[in-house]
């Protein structure tokens, strides 16, 4: 499967929701000016603190809905929705 960016840019992510089949790897780029994290809600993933331009990537490896949200910022979250092929 092609690779999936998903932006960190004025507290968002976007896209918020991303739909990908399984064996995806998504990238998470923070273009903000500030510090943000990736952090799954079920643990299965979680980033480092991603200073500007800094980059977090996880590969999808299992169908299933994946929330995350930034531990910072809690308000800030996204979802990645994976397909069985």
């Amino acid at each position: 499967p092609a690779p999936s960016v998903i932006t960190i840019a004025n507290f968002t992510f976007a896209a918020q929701v991303v739909t990908v089949p399984v064996g995806t790897t998504v990238t998470w780029v923070n273009g903000d000016d500030v510090p943000h994290t990736v952090v799954a809600v079920d643990k299965s993933f979680r980033s480092k603190v991603l200073d500007t331009d800094d980059r977090f990537t996880f590969t999808f490896t299992r169908p299933g809905t994946f929330d995350y949200f930034c531990s910072i910022h809690p308000h800030m979250t996204g979802k990645v929705v994976v397909k069985a092929s």
